[in-house]
C-alpha cells in the first residue's frame, strides 16, 4: 500500500523552477489521488508557462515511479490563464474574490494539423454514444480518410475496452503520441489510468484534462494532416461540454439518441446547445432501434429540429460483443448490415464536412 504522506514527501522533492518551493508547497498539486499502487494528479500552472514545466511533469513521474510499490502513475499537466492577483478582503471567501477579477478570453484554437473536428454528443447517457462515435470513426477512415478519436469522457472512458488499447501514451518533445488501432489515432484518459479508477475530478480540471488530450496530442503533421478528429463528448449539457466547445472551433455535431421520447427530449437540448454556441447539428442519428425502445422517434424528432436524419442503428446483441471485444463492429464485419450502416451515416457526415 502507498502512502499519501509518501507521495507528498517525493513531490515536494521536486522544485518548482518559479517558486524554489517543491511541488505540493508551491501549491501546483491539484486532485491527488492516492490509492493501493497508483497515484495520479494534476499540475496546474500558467499556460504561458506550459512548456517549460514539461520536464517537470516528467520528474514528478520518476518521483513518483520511484516509491516502492507504486505500479501505476499519471501525472496531467494543466494550463490555466494567467490573471492579476486580486486583494483579499476580509469576510469574503477566496471564491468570492475570484469571482470579481476579470476573466481572461476564451482560446479557440484548432489542434494543430487537423483539418475537421467532429463531435459526437447526446444529451443524456446510456444511449450508445460511445459506440457510435468508435464506429462511425472506423467507417469514417474505412473511406481513405485520416481519422482521429478523442474520449472526453473522463469520468466513464471507454475507448480503451472498445478499440482494444491499453497503456499510457508516449511523450515526444512535450506532446502525447497518440495509439493507433483499427486505423485511427486515439486518445482517452482512461489510458492514464487503471480501469476500475474513479476521477474524482471538478469540472475545471476534467476541463483542462480534456483540453490537454485534444491540443497537446501530435494528431497529424504538416506533411500528414489529420482529416477529422471525433471526439466523443461525455453525455449531457453540463460544464466539461461546454468549455469544450468554447474552447475548441467544433465544424460540426451528430447527435446520437435512442427511439423513446424521455431520451429525445435530451437529445433537443443538445441541438439548443450547439444552436447557442454556433455549432452546426450535422444529423441525428437513432440508435438502438427495435422492439425495446420503438422506432422512429429519431427520424421525427431530426424533422422536428429541421436537421438531417443520418440513419438508425438495431439494438444488436453483435455491435455490443464486438466493443466489449475491443474490435468495433464496422472493423469487425465490415460486409454486415450495421456496417454498412454506419458507412452509409459516414459517407453523409464527411459530405457535411467537406471531405
Amino acid at each position: 500500500m502507498v502512502e499519501r504522506t509518501a507521495v507528498i514527501a517525493a513531490l515536494d522533492a521536486v522544485i518548482d523552477p518559479v517558486s524554489g518551493q517543491g511541488l505540493v508547497a508551491a501549491g501546483l498539486v491539484q486532485g491527488l489521488v492516492v490509492a493501493e499502487d497508483r497515484a495520479g494528479f494534476a499540475l496546474e500552472v500558467d499556460r504561458r508557462q506550459a512548456a517549460a514545466y514539461a520536464p517537470v511533469r516528467d520528474a514528478a513521474e520518476a518521483a513518483l515511479k520511484a516509491i516502492p510499490g507504486m505500479a501505476r502513475v499519471s501525472v496531467i499537466l494543466t494550463a490555466e490563464a494567467a490573471s492579476a492577483p486580486a486583494p483579499r478582503t476580509a469576510g469574503l471567501s477566496k471564491a468570492a474574490v475570484d469571482q470579481g477579477r476579470p476573466k481572461a478570453p476564451v482560446p479557440t484554437d484548432r489542434p494543430a494539423h487537423v483539418r475537421r473536428v467532429l463531435a459526437v454528443a447526446s444529451g443524456k447517457g446510456g444511449v450508445g454514444k460511445s459506440t457510435v462515435a468508435v464506429n462511425l470513426a472506423v467507417a469514417l477512415s474505412r473511406r481513405g480518410l485520416s481519422v482521429g478519436v478523442l474520449d472526453a469522457d473522463v469520468y466513464g472512458p471507454s475507448l480503451p475496452t472498445m478499440l482494444g488499447v491499453s497503456g499510457q501514451p508516449a511523450y515526444e518533445d512535450g506532446a502525447i503520441i497518440p495509439h493507433q488501432a483499427h486505423g485511427l489515432k486515439a486518445m482517452s484518459v482512461g489510458l492514464l489510468t487503471k480501469m476500475d479508477d474513479a476521477m474524482i475530478w471538478r469540472g475545471p480540471m476534467a476541463s483542462q484534462a480534456i483540453t490537454q488530450m485534444l491540443s497537446q496530442t501530435r494528431w497529424g503533421t504538416a506533411e500528414a494532416p489529420l482529416d477529422v478528429l471525433v471526439i466523443d463528448l461525455p453525455p449531457g449539457t453540463g460544464d466539461v461540454q461546454l468549455t469544450l466547445i468554447q474552447k475548441t472551433p467544433l465544424d460540426g455535431a451528430v447527435i446520437v439518441s435512442t427511439p423513446q421520447e424521455v431520451a429525445l427530449a435530451d437529445a433537443r437540448r443538445a441541438h439548443t446547445l450547439f444552436q447557442k454556441v454556433g455549432v452546426p447539428t450535422l444529423g441525428l442519428i437513432e440508435n438502438m432501434s427495435g422492439d425495446v425502445f420503438g422506432r422512429g422517434g429519431g427520424e421525427a424528432e431530426a424533422a422536428r429540429l429541421s436537421v438531417p436524419f443520418l440513419g438508425d442503428l438495431p439494438l444488436d446483441a453483435g455491435l455490443r460483443e464486438a466493443g466489449d471485444a475491443g474490435r468495433p463492429l464496422a472493423a469487425a464485419n465490415p460486409s454486415g448490415d450495421v456496417a454498412k450502416r454506419f458507412d452509409a451515416i459516414a459517407a453523409a457526415t464527411a459530405s457535411a464536412l467537406d471531405l
